[in-house]
């Protein structure tokens, strides 16, 4: 997913880059309204972060603009305000939640996986779109993953997911009983742009692990093919 961060501070803007590419979106980043709006048509985002006190545009009148074009694509503002009545005209305006300054990552994450989860929702149910094959739910093991949730479940246990970690798991899933090696699965699921790190990928599956296998030290779903890659057996 291709997500725009329009936020005029430059710390807050490549804090939430890094936090979003950590998670496995792609990122573009404005630094004030009108360049907004440009990069908004230049590559029609999945997802908007948008501060609400920008230089040339505030966030009112971009998104306001953008509700003109697509009534679908998710708004998040970000502001440091906190009266009531800012809320208001910005859920009146079509937002679809709030972010405010400061926040946590904790407090991000979630609030957008939510927002992603109603976006995904969306766009396999609205009667213009076909089908999306990628949004089915599948089976690993006895995993059950729901890709239009960020979920998986095993029992009654449900187990948050980013976008990143579906990623892998649809690649493996597709793949099943070959070995997927390092580059395909950086190419897939961090994008051909990526400067590729054996140690990022070695963190990120064992941190999957640790959420997805009964038992991590002998995982089941995500197998190590050393010196090769991974695979999931079935």
């Amino acid at each position: 997913m291709n997500v725009l961060i329009a936020e005029d501070d430059m710390n807050i803007r490549l804090g939430l880059k890094d936090l979003l590419e950590a998670e496995g979106y792609h990122c573009t980043e404005a630094e004030d309204g009108e360049v907004a709006l440009e990069q908004y048509h230049a590559i029609k985002p999945d997802l908007i972060l948008l501060d609400i006190m920008m230089p040339k545009q505030d966030g009112y009148s971009v998104c306001r603009q953008i509700r003109q074009d697509d009534v679908l694509v998710p708004v998040i503002f970000i502001t440091a305000k906190s009266e009531e009545i800012d809320q208001v005209v910005g859920l009146e305006l079509g937002a679809d939640d709030y972010i405010k300054k400061p926040f946590g990552t904790r407090e991000v994450i979630a609030r957008i996986r939510a927002v992603t989860r109603r976006a995904l929702a969306n766009q396999n149910t609205h009667p213009n779109n076909a089908p999306n094959n990628d949004a089915r739910s599948f089976e690993m093991a006895d995993l059950h993953v729901f890709p239009d949730e960020l979920r998986a479940q095993r029992n009654n246990t449900v187990i948050e997911l980013s976008l990143r970690d579906l990623k892998i798991l649809q690649l493996l899933h597709t793949e099943q009983g070959k070995v997927v090696d390092r580059d395909t699965i950086f190419n897939h699921c961090w994008g051909r742009d990526y400067m590729p790190s054996s140690r990022t990928l070695d963190q990120h599956i064992s941190k999957l692990r640790k959420s997805i296998e009964v038992d991590p030290r002998h995982p089941q779903i995500v197998r190590t093919v050393h010196g090769l890659g991974y695979r999931y057996d079935g």
